[in-house]
This record gives C-alpha cells, sequence and structure tokens, in this order.
C-alpha cells in the first residue's frame, strides 16, 4: 500500500524492550529511490539524541496506530555509530553502521535491497550472528538525501516552473519511493499532482531543484492528488496512462519472478 511521508513523522518506534523515540525524518537514496534510514529522535531517554534505524529492522508496521516495530533492542540503540543527521551520511559511516548491525550491504547486488527485493531480506536470520561473518560490500559513494533537505526544492517542467516539492509517497513494504508530491499552487492554484522518479530528467543539488521530463501542459491535465485520498491501483493507472509511461508495478512483478520462480503483485 502507498503511504504518504508525512504518516512517517512522528511515528513511535518501539524496539523489543521499549520505546525508541518517534520519526523525525528520513534519508533516501536518490539512485534508487528507497528510504535507506529512519532519523529517530530519542526525546529524554538518550538526551533527545539523533538515531538512524533501517527499514531492514521493522518487523511490524501499524500505520494507523502510528507504531513501528523493530528488531531491536534499546541497548543495541545506545551504543550505535554515531552518525551526524545534519551532514551528509557518507559510505564510510553506512559500512560502520550495517557492519555494526550485522547487515549486508543493500547496495551489493541487483534489487532495490541488494539480495532482495525487500528490506526484511537483509535481516539476519540468526540473531547473535557475529557482525565479522556478515559481509558488507565498498563502495565509492553514498547517494542519501535528507528528505527535510529535499522538501521544498523547486519543480521544473520541460517548458517552465511547476511548483515544489510538497511530500513524498511509499511502498510501505519495499520502502520505495514511489511518487513526489508536487504542489503547483504558485502555478496551478490549490492543485497537487504526483510525479514518478523515474520522470525526472536530473536533480540539481546546488540550485534546490528537480527537472522533469514533462510538460507543464500534461502535468496542468494530470489527475489531481488530495492530501491524505488513497492511492488506487485505478488512480495509478489513469496517472501512468495519461503520462503515456509504462507503471512501475511491471517492473516489481519481473523482480519479483526473478527472486521467487513466480508472479506476486
Amino acid at each position: 500500500m502507498l503511504r504518504n511521508s508525512n504518516e512517517l513523522k512522528g511515528m513511535t518506534i518501539h524496539a523489543k524492550d521499549g520505546e525508541i523515540g518517534k520519526v523525525d525524518q528520513f534519508f533516501f537514496d536518490d539512485e534508487a529511490w528507497a528510504i535507506r534510514y529512519l532519523v529517530v529522535n530519542t526525546g529524554g531517554w538518550l538526551s533527545g539524541r539523533l538515531v538512524l534505524i533501517s527499514p531492514i529492522s521493522v518487523l511490524n508496521s501499524d500505520w494507523e496506530a502510528g507504531r513501528l516495530d523493530v528488531a531491536l533492542t534499546r541497548m543495541q540503540v545506545e551504543n550505535s555509530p554515531d552518525i551526524s543527521t545534519h551532514q551528509t551520511v557518507s559510505r564510510q559511516h553506512e559500512i560502520e553502521y550495517m557492519g555494526y548491525y550485522g547487515y549486508p550491504a543493500y547496495w551489493g547486488g541487483l534489487s532495490l535491497w541488494g539480495p532482495g527485493y525487500f528490506p526484511g531480506a537483509l535481516l539476519p536470520p540468526v540473531e547473535g550472528v557475529p557482525v565479522e561473518k556478515i559481509a558488507v560490500v565498498d563502495s565509492s559513494d553514498s547517494h542519501l538525501r535528507s528528505s527535510a533537505e529535499v522538501s521544498g526544492y523547486s519543480v521544473g517542467a520541460m517548458d517552465g516552473d511547476i511548483g515544489h516539492v510538497d511530500g513524498f509517497l511509499l511502498d510501505d513494504q519495499t520502502w520505495a519511493i514511489r511518487y513526489i508530491e508536487v504542489a503547483t499552487r504558485n502555478w496551478l492554484p490549490g492543485k497537487k499532482v504526483l510525479v514518478s522518479p523515474g520522470w525526472i530528467q536530473r536533480i540539481s543539488w546546488e540550485s534546490d531543484s528537480v527537472f522533469v521530463f514533462l510538460s507543464q501542459q500534461a502535468i496542468q491535465n494530470a489527475p489531481e492528488y488530495r492530501e491524505g485520498m488513497t492511492v488506487t491501483r485505478q488512480y495509478e493507472q489513469e496517472l501512468y496512462s495519461h503520462y503515456g509511461h509504462a507503471p512501475y508495478w511491471d517492473r516489481v512483478m519481473a523482480a519479483n519472478v526473478r527472486e521467487d520462480g513466480h508472479a506476486n503483485d
């Protein structure tokens, strides 16, 4: 199911032995467009320290109750590597983090989460497996961006400005970002639209701008997105049909066939 990223903010993270804190923002991969880490404010427990929690550790998601249960203990989180959430999280920091928790690298394979399409595929099957026995593949660079940083970026079409980034819609199973929520009120009063990351031409981190392979007219006539609405498969089909693009779930089904040997939607 698709969820608005606004639902993530404030969700309570529960470890095996108690509450950790609440989600403040997240880091996403600007190549694969997947949420790699939740930034969690620990409140009074660790004097407001911000820690990273990977979707790999999520065992259960109760979106209605605003709760995520993770396969961690409070002591694990307390002793986890310090990573500055106000700076770019480097690949070296990620290697230290993944090694500490005993996770293989998500960037070490062909699927969305390296060896699998779902983050749970990276969760060690046996609790207590020594960290040194779980390989973390190195890479030259990290592609993480803060949701707080990108929110508010201007969005430009092929023939002019559209509006600005106002949020994200994510798949609550794979943690993939399926759409960027674009507010066009500075051009189309009151209207919001959804844009797939696959339609992005480029992102200028220097000018805080996102540019898409779409025209202003096409966006003006696109199906409207309303805050809080449930994005159904019918709505998505209308959206992709309007823009004349093949839907992402064709690729998802192909990936599932490769991993499981049969098709799953």
